[in-house]
């Protein structure tokens, strides 16, 4: 399906903002400039200006016109539902992903709780670090449940799951909670991960549903204190 105008306004200009094309506190060029360039009218170039308004690329500014906000490429989004494939397009970082586990387990208490099951359902255990930049600093511990997940291998692990998932096994991701933790560096964050002197590590845990509210992932993403903010952009309603 073809995308509304608006919506291709607003993606190249979300682009070019991410990418440092068009620099922060400058402003856009005004709705006729912008109508003219891309032969439209200013109703559609006022919508692609409305969404990345809301999405936190622009502050509009009565008889100012429309000033580029500072976005962050290693900014992490807390209430977004996004793969590490799909983060690290938009960090425009080199990144490398490690699997160092991966198997199917019987969940104990603690996983039993997490995904709300028993000890007589299997789970996909995923442990793997993320390195940017040279550096591993992050640490994801998924586990999926496999009355949801039938089949999964190392190699797609390796890869992205949630494109296996959504284009392969066509499940429904729907939304997640969220809880955002600081706790003491495990034995394993030490041997996995280049902690860079820290004794301490951000712990965000993602239950993650399915479209009919079916809760199918408990994940745990372990990240180094100094490399990723946790960032969310949000607006006053009026």
């Amino acid at each position: 399906m073809r995308k509304n105008k608006f919506q291709e306004i607003y993606q190249e200009l979300s682009i070019q903002i991410q990418e440092g094309k068009l620099r922060a506190n400058t402003q856009l060029p005004s709705e006729h400039d912008l109508a003219d360039q891309y032969d439209t009218s200013r109703e559609t170039v006022r919508k692609a200006l409305n969404l990345l308004s809301q999405n936190g690329f622009i502050q509009k500014i009565r008889g100012k016109g429309s000033i580029v906000l500072e976005t962050n490429k290693f900014s992490f989004p807390v209430s977004g539902l996004v793969s590490f494939q799909e983060l690290s397009v938009t960090m425009g970082k080199s990144s490398v992903t490690t699997v160092h586990d991966f198997r199917l387990i019987e969940p104990d208490q603690f996983l039993q709780q997490q995904l709300q099951t028993d000890s007589n359902e299997l789970i996909w255990k995923v442990l793997r670090s993320r390195q940017i930049d040279g550096e591993t600093i992050i640490l994801d511990k998924d586990y999926f449940l496999k009355k949801y997940v039938s089949k999964l291998t190392k190699e797609i692990a390796e890869k992205s799951i949630y494109d296996y998932l959504e284009n392969e096994l066509g499940l429904k991701i729907s939304f997640a909670k969220k809880e955002i933790v600081v706790v003491d560096c495990t034995e394993e964050d030490k041997r996995l991960l280049d902690l860079g002197g820290f004794e301490h590590i951000v712990v965000v845990k993602n239950y993650v549903y399915l479209e009919d509210a079916s809760l199918f992932q408990y994940t745990e993403s372990r990240h180094r204190l100094d490399k990723f903010r946790f960032v969310d952009f949000a607006r006053r309603g009026r």
